[in-house]
């Protein structure tokens, strides 16, 4: 790896000047679109996601209208319909009839794991621009075909939702990696704790598994899909890499409530093309770590939660860099009581992931450019999480093959 002065360190980090490492991409596109002109767009499921990445629309006026939304629950389409200018959009409870519309030219897909296929595929075949939230597909097969039907396309876009690696701070974090700050990483370790059921409210016992459906493996990947598989998607993206081996275990340890997802797992990734091992925990038992995302290399540590980051530099990289800026001489370094440094993105306060990739998805639709979490980002984490559930649930070691390395 390469050795760093301290002037380059301070100045490359941004840790003391606040400047981005960014290079055109995503950060030019929040500042100047250079294309106009809104996009008609539709939110097909209106649960809570589906409404939250709504009322992140309406903070882009400029450049989306919503035009239709679409859910089989008539109480979702009404409360989506409370948010903002979504009280003129169309409702359907069909979306094969939304998709048949010619106002619609883009779809946000929030809907059940089981469903995100199905209505993909429909909508590319539709014509219409896709934004699918994560995981992209329930099982690899489908991730191998949706990857073929987007690539069929090259005029549609398919983004998919892993919008915590869309915070300017995750960018920053990719570059650093890129530029050595770490040396060579060797570990990985990413909890997501909470501590609650994760069941939702059912207004009436038929709902059951309509409304709780991350709870029942027909429909969900559990813990691995919805909140692994952003610390996994972005280690896949940061590294350029993917799983090559994948160790699991788990179970149903404390809510003994008919639940068939395990609320309670525990995933270890082997990246050989990069000498990495991957820890991926979460549990519904205990909320203390909450979201934790720990990156541990020769020269430094960097420790993640979803909106702030620390730079922990190793004792011989510390005596590197020293405790001077190499931009004046003089100001010393402001350094936190454990020892590190904040990772800083400018003087604007972050927003809401999600607000980071919306604007993306404008840009790559109305630029005809393929977005940064795009199908084939998308495929290798629907891959390494369905890799992720078979150890689990079928006490195996899950291999890669050479088939899921999408180009």
């Amino acid at each position: 790896m390469t050795d760093f002065p301290r002037r380059d360190f301070l100045k490359k980090t941004g840790m003391l000047t606040g400047g981005l490492l960014l290079n055109g991409g995503l950060m030019d596109a929040f500042a100047a679109p250079a294309a106009t002109g809104k996009i008609k767009i539709a939110v097909i499921g209106c649960g809570d996601r589906g409404t939250g990445l709504l009322k992140v629309l309406q903070e882009l006026p400029d450049k989306f209208e919503v035009v239709a939304l679409c859910d089989d629950l008539p109480f979702r389409l009404r409360d989506a319909q409370k948010i903002g200018s979504a009280n003129k959009a169309k409702t359907y409870a069909d979306y094969h009839a939304l998709l048949d519309s010619k106002a619609v030219e883009a779809v946000i897909i929030a809907v059940p794991l089981n469903m995100h296929f199905p209505i993909a595929k429909a909508a590319l075949q539709a014509g219409k621009q896709v934004y699918l939230e994560k995981t992209m597909t329930f099982d690899i097969p489908q991730a191998l075909e949706l990857v073929q039907l987007a690539q069929a396309r090259p005029n549609q876009t398919l983004q998919v939702g892993h919008q915590y690696r869309y915070s300017p701070l995750y960018y920053r974090v990719k570059e650093m990696i890129k530029q050595g700050y770490l040396g060579k990483v060797t570990q990985i370790d990413c909890r997501w704790d909470r501590n609650g059921s994760w069941r939702r409210p059912v207004p009436e016992p038929g709902l059951e598994r309509k409304i709780n459906w991350r709870m029942y493996r027909e429909y969900s990947g559990g813990l691995a899909a919805e909140l692994l598989s952003h610390q996994m998607d972005f280690i896949n993206w940061a590294f350029e890499t993917h799983a090559d081996e994948v160790f699991g275990t788990g179970g149903i340890d404390y809510y003994k409530d008919g639940r068939e997802t395990y609320d309670n797992v525990q995933v270890m990734v082997r990246y050989a093309q990069e000498g990495m091992v991957g820890n991926f925990g979460a549990t519904c038992g205990n909320a203390r770590d909450g979201y934790l995302f720990k990156l541990k290399g020769t020269k430094g540590t960097i420790s993640l939660l979803v909106d702030e980051g620390v730079y922990y530099p190793e004792k011989e990289t510390l005596k590197q860099y020293g405790t001077v800026d190499g931009v004046t001489g003089a100001t010393k370094i402001t350094w936190n009581k454990e020892g590190g440094l904040a990772i800083t993105t400018g003087s604007e306060p972050l927003k809401d992931g999600s607000w980071y990739a919306l604007n993306d998805f404008y840009r790559a639709v109305r630029e005809k450019k393929m977005p940064d979490s795009n199908v084939l980002t998308g495929a290798r984490t629907a891959c390494t999480v369905h890799m992720a559930n078979q150890a689990i649930y079928n006490h195996t070691i899950e291999k890669w093959h050479p088939e899921y390395s999408f180009t």
